[in-house]
């Protein structure tokens, strides 16, 4: 039976996971790989991070990539760019309009500010990106600005941001050509306070071929 999740990829499976609603996940790419993401029951974020491997200053930068594409959302095409302006990853397919590089990683402290103190022990984006960057002796030092796969954020007439029901729907998915040898890392989104997720997050399965 043909697996509908596979279509379109070239060349041999080397990794195939489901990451759980809610957790972690970092694995390598190495370049000339591709790393497809499929939202396998829709509406899910995927918070998303990238460092060379072997080379922990240079990293995915949301500054460099939206200057040198003049454009806030990730389309097909587009070239991930590190601090240093080198290319990491390109986007060379997606069943999805667009994907958002402004709205961030959920947290304890942003949950507390945005939903209630009540929130605060509920778990986040950024606590998932700690616990895979420890694995590489990465701390919250090293964090940067991600993209939200999937996620739907909005900019309005007056420039206010919203985060607003995903444009995703079951199985569709993201392609990344890694243009240099990285780590991927992953925060499947917990978030539960706002549409993002639809309330419920839910698996998201992470395909790497070459």
């Amino acid at each position: 039976m043909s697996d509908p999740a596979l279509d379109g990829l070239k060349g041999s499976i080397l990794y195939d996971e489901v990451v759980p609603a809610r957790a972690p996940w970092d694995h390598p790419v190495m370049q000339g790989q591709t790393l497809r993401i499929v939202d396998l029951e829709g509406n899910q974020a995927v918070d998303f991070l990238m460092y060379a491997l072997g080379d922990d200053a240079q990293r995915y930068s949301a500054q460099d990539t939206i200057a040198a594409q003049a454009n806030l959302f990730l389309k097909t095409g587009a070239v991930l760019l590190s601090n240093e302006g080198a290319p990491m990853a390109t986007i060379t397919g997606t069943s999805v309009a667009y994907h958002d590089t402004i709205g961030g990683a959920c947290s304890c402290e942003s949950n507390t500010l945005r939903y209630g103190h009540h929130t605060k022990s509920q778990h986040a984006c950024v606590e998932n990106f700690l616990q895979s960057n420890a694995r590489h002796g990465r701390g919250k030092r090293d964090m940067v600005s991600n993209i939200n796969w999937f996620m739907n954020v909005p900019v309005e007439a007056d420039g206010a941001l919203g985060i607003v029901d995903g444009i995703s729907a079951p199985g569709l998915y993201v392609d990344l050509r890694a243009e240099m040898d990285i780590v991927a890392v992953v925060s499947n989104c917990p978030q539960i306070n706002n549409p993002c997720n639809g309330f419920n997050p839910t698996p998201v399965r992470m395909i790497i071929s070459a």
